[in-house]
This record gives C-alpha cells, structure tokens and sequence, in this order.
C-alpha cells in the first residue's frame, strides 16, 4: 500500500486522500489522488484473512515430484510449501524485502528422493507463514520465511540480516539508516530491514518499533513452546489498522472515516505513531454515504466493468480467467493524432497507465496478456512498453513486464496474494453458469429438433405417439415463427403429433418431453449443455 503513495517526481504535489467506509459486514478503503480512485481495498468480518499469518502447522505429506510438502495449519485445505520454502534463507528474505535480484538457481535447490523426509517426517511439526491465500480450489500457499512488519521496520525472526530498502535511494539517508539499524536494541538473531516509511523518521521511533517487534516475537515463542499444532500464533492486523501502519507518510493530507469507534480508534493508532499524523485523522459526518461524497462509488462502479472507457475515446476489455487475465486495447471513438500511427500510440499510451490502475484497483494477480494495438514502428512499442514498467512501480505487489512480442503482445505477471476483488465479490451468474452468454434461440430449436428425432427413432412407428415439450418462451417464438415447418415435417416423417408449451420458469436452455398420453417424462428439464 504504501508504493502508491511516494511523490512522483518532478511533478506538482498530488491532493491525496484516503477514505475509509466502516459497516457491519464489511470495511472498505479508497485511495484518491486529486480525487481520482487509485488503490481500493475491502475486507469482511465474515472472512478470516490469513496472507501475513503465522501457524504452527504439522506436516502431512512430501512430494519429492513436486519438490513440496503440503501442511495442516488448521485450515480447510492444508497448505502448500516448495522444499526451498522449508528452511529459512537470509538471501531470500533479503530478495524479498529489498528486492535483490538473485540467480534462480541458487534458491530453488533440488532435493533427492527422501531427502527432504529425513529432515521433516510425516506428522514433524513446522512453523510457517501464509504468502498466498487460498485461491479458487488451490489451498494456502506458506514459507518458513517469516517476517513481521512494523511501522518502520520489518523484522525477520532467526535471520541476523540488517539493511534498508532499496527504495530508499539518497545516499546520505541510507548510511544514517545504517547507523541507526547497528544501535538498535534487538537480539543477533532477529533481522531488521528499515521500511520505506523509515526514511527521515528519528532514532527514537525505530527503538520503538523495535521494541513493539521483539514483543509480538516473544509472544510468537511463547504459542511454540507451548500450543499444540497445528494452531495459529499470529495475525496481521485488521484492513484500518494496516492503511495506517503501512499508508500514513507525509504525503497524506488526510484519512477520513465515517465511523465514530473507527475513528476514535485510529486516533489513538496514530497518536502512538505520529503526533502531527493525528491532526490529519477526520470524521466524515455528512448526509450523504461517504463514497458518494467523494465519487468514489461512481468510480467503483466503472472501475469493475468488463469495458473500460479510456479519456481519448479508446477503450479496454477485461476478461479474468482462472488461468491468466486477458486485456485488449482498441481505439473506440479516439479521432487524435496527427496520423493513424500516432493516434493509435496515444491510445496505447493512455491504455498501459490505464491498465497498471486497473491491476491495482481489481486486485488481479498471476498471469496478464495485453494487446495493444498493433504498432509497426518499433520505437512507438518501446515506448508504450516503457510507460506500462514505469506505471507498475507504483504497485505494492511484485511485477515482471517483458518488452512488447512479435505477436504485439506484452506479457506480465503480478503478485497474487490473495483472491482478486472480482473473485470475491462476485458469484458465478447461476442462469449462464458464469458464461456471460446462453444459447441462441436458433441453437436451442436445432438441439429440441435433434432429441425429438431420436426419441422418435425409438419409438414404434404408427403407434400414434403424442408428445408434449415444454420450452422457455423466448424459444416457442423461434419454433412457431421460423421452424414450424421443420416440426411439421418431423410429425409426418415418424407418424406422431406434437404440442409445444411456453413456461417462464424454464431455463433458455432447457427442455422437457413428455407422453402426452402416459405423461411418462422422455426427456428430463435440464440446461442443455449438461
């Protein structure tokens, strides 16, 4: 969260807000920058959020095949750990919290066969904490990794590593970091990494992140020694509580919330943290709900929609699949440009800042394919593809964006640590099966026409065979007013009568066949493609 609110550089300084809408079900935040929606989160006190959680789990099962194991944290599905996961590695924490690029290889070590067994057996027990929650039929995926952030600082239990994040680039602030880390009254072995948050911050509030760390460590401890597995021994804090862990910076002009306890809450949050960062905490009191006075259910609402209307004209489809989200790029009204190359680069260029907001604001995760529109001159790809990495470095989770393929294409993947918004708001439509289509009524009378004549063929012939088929009103229309001469033809070619009968509670896609003599049931109600 914290990415999306640094200074952009060398532009004028950015009105940037965020508001918070708190009811009963559910807590909701909206990020704005000159009032425009730039990061939405939403959590629910129905769901239990364990991404950041730490377990002390029991391991169930190894798979030298798949190089993991799978482990009982207490959960509904056990949870799923890489063997290199498994032993915790000062280089891939750092890797993780600082961003240092590291050879693949030397991570993902391979195991032979038993080897990872002998070290932990079926039923070992296993301290872990969940990077990925369980996504669609995939359980949660978890490290022996663990690290626990604060305010300023991240610490990382059983590590002696100290440093400060990259992200921190003024030289001079990141040796007065350095400093400050190697005074800091933390056993040897509990790393430390100074947050992007801890930049200008004073000695004092790092000794007191510190100590508030080595705390929430001690009591983590306390739950090995003495909780039976699998069980869990830390949580993060709640949505409110980590916008102003981890959002609070000097850019923030204000956090406004229309929730009194919240509120109130906060207050006292904030007042351990910042003294002037309590003065920017308000308490929303109008008429209106709250994100209609800010426009940012307006925003919300156009933000999710599969068409995406860009300011030129153009516009983005998006489709989410299970497997990868499929974004196209097209020109729409756009009429700008000088020529049509360089209107269609305005488009793209316009497209791929577009889409970085959208990744955010959906949440979306894993693999992303982007067609842009197609573009001859290598230079004007570069570009677009330059302006889509210098949009990402605003999103908090991890991004790799490949240049532009001879396809037109550009590949990126980004972090999915937890179901996307979509995902979890919506529900698969129980009429289309999450389609998003039904069978035309042309399909439907071919399919009804197809079964009657096999029922028919296994009927005997001349027998006077009635029968009553029920459709959906919408196809009745279709076999009354175009296709009533294929039925006749059908009734004289096999000997039988047939009535047809609309009923509304009939699905587009189902049909029933019945004797309309024994009302015995020759062809059950059922959606067509089952």
């Amino acid at each position: 969260m914290l990415d999306y609110f640094k200074k952009l550089r060398g532009k004028k300084e950015v009105k940037k807000e965020i508001v918070i809408n708190e009811e009963g079900l559910e807590t909701r935040v909206a990020v704005l920058e000159e009032g425009k929606l730039e990061g939405f989160f939403v959590e629910r006190e129905s769901e239990d959020r364990i991404v950041g959680s730490i377990f002390k789990g029991k391991i169930q099962n190894v798979e030298d095949a798949l190089q993991a194991a799978f482990v009982d944290i207490g959960m509904k599905k056990n949870a799923f750990i890489h063997y290199w996961d498994m032993i915790p590695e000062d280089a891939a924490r750092l890797e993780a919290e600082e961003g240092v690029s590291r050879s693949r290889g030397s991570r993902k070590k391979k195991y032979g066969n038993g080897e990872m067994a002998k070290k932990f057996p079926v039923g070992a027990e296993i301290v872990v904490q969940v990077t990925k929650g369980a996504i669609g039929t995939k359980g949660p995926r978890v490290t022996a990794n663990l690290s626990i952030p604060g305010r300023y600082l991240v610490m990382m239990p059983g590590s002696g590593l100290k440093g400060v994040s990259k992200k921190i680039e003024d030289a001079k602030e990141r040796e007065r970091l350095k400093k400050v880390l190697s005074r800091l009254p933390a056993p040897e072995d509990l790393g430390l990494i100074v947050r992007t948050a801890g930049s200008g911050a004073r000695a004092t509030s790092f000794a007191r992140d510190t100590r508030q760390l080595v705390e929430t460590w001690n009591e983590i401890e306390r739950g090995i020694r003495e909780l039976p597995a699998p069980c869990r021994l830390y949580k993060e804090p709640d949505l409110v509580e980590r916008i102003v862990r981890d959002s609070l910076t000097e850019d923030i002009d204000r956090i406004v919330i229309d929730h009194k306890e919240q509120y109130n809450r906060i207050k006292e949050l904030v007042s351990r943290i910042s003294r002037r960062g309590k003065n920017k905490i308000k308490l929303y009191d109008g008429h209106m709900p709250i994100f209609e006075h800010f426009d940012v259910e307006r925003q919300l609402e156009n933000a999710f929609q599969r068409k995406v209307w860009l300011k030129s004209g153009g516009y983005l489809i998006f489709d989410e699949t299970e497997a990868l989200v499929a974004i196209d790029v097209n020109t729409g009204r756009h009429k700008g440009g000088k020529t049509q190359e360089e209107a269609i680069v305005e488009v793209n260029i316009e497209a791929a800042e577009e889409v970085a907001r959208q990744l955010r604001l959906r949440n979306v995760g894993g693999l992303v394919v982007i067609d842009f529109i197609d573009m001859k001159s290598r230079r004007h790809q570069n570009t677009v593809y330059r302006t889509l990495k210098e949009a990402v470095r605003r999103d908090k989770a991890r991004t790799n964006v490949l240049p532009v393929s001879e396809l037109g294409l550009i590949e990126m993947t980004r972090q999915r640590a937890e179901e996307s918004i979509r995902s979890a708001t919506f529900t698969d439509c129980p009429y289309c099966l999450g389609r998003g289509k039904v069978k035309s009524s042309l399909s439907m009378s071919v399919e009804i026409q197809r079964r009657l004549a096999q029922i028919m063929r296994g009927q005997k012939r001349g027998g006077g065979l009635s029968l009553r088929v029920t459709v959906n009103p919408s196809v009745l229309d279709r076999l009354r007013s175009e296709d009533e001469d294929m039925l006749v033809e059908l009734e004289n070619k096999f000997g039988v009568q047939m009535a047809f009968v609309s009923d509304h509670n009939m699905h587009v896609e189902s049909f029933r066949v019945v004797n309309g003599e024994t009302n015995e049931e020759l062809y059950p109600a059922g959606m067509g493609q089952e």
